[in-house]
């Protein structure tokens, strides 16, 4: 089984940073591509970020410019850089993967439990 573990979440002020982590275990073979999703309370999961393993990325409208999703492949971890947040950042957020257990199988998803940042002041 593949998990996922988040780490770095928690309160921060309007305007302040934070740097979410996601490193992937387990039966991997390799990983296509990773990223966030959020969600927060009466809004539609969406997806923040996501990175491929080659380094395409990709962001939601309302995060770019701010927030930047690197990886370290050789660790099978993706990072969310989060600057100058706002409020309306403050959600679940979710890490996700896409992934091959052995170069001829098929492509399967894992999901993380989810990670609250609050931005408040």
């Amino acid at each position: 089984q593949v998990q996922l573990v988040e780490s770095g979440g928690g309160l921060v002020q309007p305007g302040g940073s934070l740097r979410l982590s996601c490193a992937a275990s387990g039966n991997i073979f390799r990983i296509s591509a990773m990223g966030w999703y959020r969600q927060a309370p009466g809004k539609q999961r969406e997806l923040v970020a996501s990175i491929t393993s080659g380094g395409s990325t990709n962001y939601a409208d309302s995060v770019k410019g701010r927030f930047t999703i690197s990886r370290d492949n050789a660790k099978n971890t993706v990072y969310l850089q989060m600057n100058s947040l706002k409020p309306e950042d403050t959600a679940v957020y979710l890490c996700t993967a896409e992934y091959r257990r052995t170069i001829i199988g098929s492509t399967l998803d894992a999901w993380g439990q989810g990670i609250l940042v609050t931005v408040s002041s």
